[in-house]
């Protein structure tokens, strides 16, 4: 987790432990417009109680002041590779830190980064160092989009790189695309998820499904939802950083997460089939996804013509897979459900959580500004069927998907004395 919780009260628990408190830190500052960014980066990393290794590379200092940096970093900042006090700086930098993270990561630091090439402090300490590593790239969308880039993500992310793909939105010159920055708070995320929790998950098998099934009307047209996969996403993505072995079943074309097993489906039915299979032998499921409740009873075979006037189709129930999974549960087997209501939000949320037979529901009110599908925040509170609730308030998806984990880790630790092999 990244620290955010609830006020804590009798009823609520509050939701701890930040792994970022007490890590060393490399921080690296490359040559780009965002370079001013890293500055507010650096006093968030600090007030959390990280130290704060700053170093820059002499492009960055055309944007930003060492002094700057210095005064709000742990040390001063580093830009050279032979120090009068340690000929060997970048060694000693490389095996201190716990975790080097680069922001802004110019489309020259990743090409070099893929390729080995050592020529300044930065790369020297990214080459000698064993510490996990998180990039966050910002440049032109054209250069964010060419081949070569592309590419060396590729490459790096094979290599166990976390990349913190840029945002759409105004770039230098005034110019709008996807190559901004992402913003601080999805870095620090980011950083609590590299951090955290590491290989508590260790050995067991996730399943967790993701996206808005679509259930066909005719051949180019289909019953569907708002849901985005994005906290299904989060959650696969945080499970195997925690060890776990993952597969996704997802309706959404999404960038898969590294080292998770992906099944793309369409319908209702097919999550259901793909979700069920992998259930015989998974010691978690999450039904983060959003499966339609009704299908049209018939699908028409050629597409519908408006000049026929408006179809009458009759709608039928589709397959309840949370349900089916909690009547045929594994012994000890964790089945998480979602819900996202728009009225009486814990009641009706309860209500399934009893029905379905689920050991936890994950409610979100999606009327809620910064709550729902489409954005890449969320709030919710975490129900168990013991009537406990825990409050995880307006955060990154990837700290929802955190606080869902350690819910799920200490109902293992209570049902399953050592993982499945």
């Amino acid at each position: 987790m990244d620290g955010t919780s609830s006020e804590p009260n009798s009823m609520t628990p509050e939701i701890t432990g930040d792994p970022v408190a007490g890590r060393r830190i490399l921080l690296g500052v490359t040559g780009g417009i965002a370079a001013y960014k890293s500055v507010e980066l650096a006093r968030r990393l600090v007030d959390r109680g990280a130290y704060v290794i700053p170093v820059m590379t002499k492009n960055a200092e055309r944007f930003i002041g060492r002094a700057t940096l210095s005064a709000l970093s742990s040390e001063p900042v580093h830009t050279e590779i032979y120090d009068d006090s340690d000929p060997i700086v970048h060694t000693r930098l490389a095996r201190e830190c716990d975790l080097i993270v680069v922001a802004p990561a110019t489309a020259r630091l990743l090409g070099e980064y893929a390729a080995g090439i050592s020529r300044d402090l930065l790369m020297n300490t990214l080459l000698a160092s064993e510490a996990p590593v998180i990039l966050c790239p910002a440049m032109h969308h054209e250069m964010w989009g060419h081949p070569a880039t592309r590419e060396n993500v590729t490459r790096l992310r094979g290599r166990g790189v976390t990349i913190v793909a840029p945002e759409h939105g105004r770039l230098a010159g005034g110019d709008l695309g996807e190559g901004r920055l992402a913003e601080t708070e999805t870095i620090l995320a980011a950083i609590s998820e590299r951090l955290g929790h590491q290989n508590d998950l260790a050995g067991y098998h996730v399943v967790v499904s993701a996206g808005g099934t679509r259930e066909a009307i005719d051949p180019v047209r289909f019953l569907s939802n708002h849901s985005s996969g994005r906290q299904g996403y989060a959650i696969a993505r945080a499970a195997r950083a925690r060890g776990a072995r993952v597969s996704l079943v997802t309706t959404v074309d999404l960038e898969p997460p590294v080292g998770v097993e992906t099944i793309e489906v369409v319908s209702a039915e097919d999550l259901n089939r793909e979700v069920m299979a992998l259930a015989r032998v998974a010691d978690v499921v999450v039904m983060a996804a959003a499966v339609a409740d009704f299908r049209p009873e018939r699908v028409a075979p050629q597409k519908l013509k408006k000049a026929d006037g408006p179809p009458e189709f009759v709608l039928v129930p589709t397959i309840d897979t949370l349900a089916e999974l909690g009547r045929h549960r594994r012994t000890g087997q964790i089945i998480v459900g979602f819900a996202a209501e728009t009225q009486e939000v814990e009641r009706n949320a309860q209500e399934k959580l009893i029905r379905k037979g689920a050991d936890l529901m994950v409610v979100n009110d999606v009327t809620r500004e910064g709550v729902g599908f489409t954005v890449a925040t969320n709030a919710v509170t975490i129900l168990d069927r013991d009537g406990g609730r825990a409050e995880v308030p307006l955060a990154p998806k990837s700290t929802i998907a955190h606080a869902v984990l350690d819910r799920i880790t200490e109902l293992l630790g209570e049902k399953l004395p050592s993982p499945t092999e």
